[in-house]
């Protein structure tokens, strides 16, 4: 029995912020001294490693829970299904909403109770809940609705990726520069079709060390006094651990999938950095043997940036609703989900498309 996707929804936020928009930033290191070169040189190091060029925030009147509304109501309408008949809401984020004016961090309640309550579902058997996973969270909350729904547990669950991390970024730190804001839903159900679903899943999470390598702290600016605290990150070392671990997790997840290699279509990855995101896709075809095909891995981080979560759901709407340039998918196509972040957590799955 597989699961598939029956309806899909995004919403990228309509404010664009360039690189060339923090050419005046002052940006310090975690010593607290500037760095030692100019921002011509930081912007343009920056965008040959990361890929990106723009990314999208929210305007001041939004928050987290509201984009997460605005993405599942597309993806409940693309679906066609009534709201109603949802028995779960599973709903993947890291720092609840964050107001424009603050970046105090609010769970309570949680922003799928709010999603629900934004749609007006009263039926009290559909459950909500948040899922904190890191990046990969929404990917694993896909996880969790395939086992609920081959579980009996369920029939129609939504699983939303939502994040606002313009709200939680220490502007002194260029790191900034990588986070964006962004929210993608999707609706899954009972295949009808037993040649379509989710084929197979994988998950670890690594918590010794590696479980700081995404963190809050202070800012850098050594000027600046003050208990609030922002994502930081040991940017070399999340590389690492995700060059050495993802392509693993990637093939136990294939590998029990019942397809070879040389069958996958489309491998969405999580949007964190391209030439991260490139090395992990050519190891992972090493361990086969073989090289990675050309255009294999569909990226969206050049225009939207890094909005954790809200990456791959956002890849896979974009997709489905060719909306991005040079990559379709029919059905049939074998896809490899994958995503890495603070936990640190890893996880994948293989879906046939249909």
């Amino acid at each position: 029995m597989y699961n598939y996707i029956t309806g899909s929804g995004s919403y990228i936020p309509k404010i664009k912020k360039t690189n060339a928009d923090f050419s005046t930033a002052d940006f310090y290191d975690e010593n607290k001294s500037p760095l030692p070169y100019g921002n011509d040189v930081i912007i343009d190091k920056f965008k040959a490693i990361t890929g990106i060029s723009e990314r999208r925030y929210v305007s001041d009147d939004l928050e987290n829970s509201g984009i997460a509304t605005e993405a599942a109501a597309i993806a409940i309408a693309d679906a066609g299904i009534d709201p109603e008949t949802l028995d779960y809401i599973i709903l993947a984020q890291n720092f609840g909403d964050v107001s424009a004016s603050s970046n105090q961090c609010d769970s309570l309640p949680s922003l799928a109770s709010r999603v629900k309550h934004n749609l007006k579902i009263n039926n009290p058997n559909c459950v909500a809940y948040d899922l904190i996973f890191g990046c990969p969270g929404w990917v694993q909350a896909i996880i969790h609705a395939d086992a609920f729904i081959k579980a009996g547990l369920a029939k129609k669950v939504l699983i939303i990726g939502s994040e606002t991390l313009s709200r939680v970024v220490d502007p002194n730190d260029r790191d900034s520069m990588i986070y964006s804001d962004g929210a993608a839903a999707c609706i899954l159900e009972k295949a009808t079709d037993p040649n379509v679903g989710i084929l197979s899943t994988a998950a670890q999470s690594y918590t010794r060390n590696e479980a700081h390598y995404l963190f809050y702290g202070p800012t850098y600016h050594p000027k600046k006094e003050s208990k609030t605290n922002y994502i930081k990150m040991h940017g070399r070392k999340i590389y690492e651990f995700a060059l050495t671990n993802v392509p693993k997790a990637m093939r136990s997840a294939l590998d029990s999938s019942g397809v070879s290699i040389d069958q996958v279509k489309k491998i969405l990855i999580h949007q964190a950095n391209e030439k991260m995101d490139e090395a992990i896709i050519h190891r992972f075809y090493r361990q086969y043997g073989i090289k990675a095909p050309e255009g294999i891995m569909p990226m969206s981080i050049h225009k939207l940036g890094n909005s954790s979560v809200a990456t791959v759901p956002t890849l896979f709407d974009l997709i489905v609703k060719e909306n991005l340039d040079g990559h379709r998918i029919t059905q049939g196509d074998i896809l490899l989900f994958a995503s890495v972040g603070a936990g640190m957590n890893i996880n994948a799955f293989v879906y046939r498309y249909g």
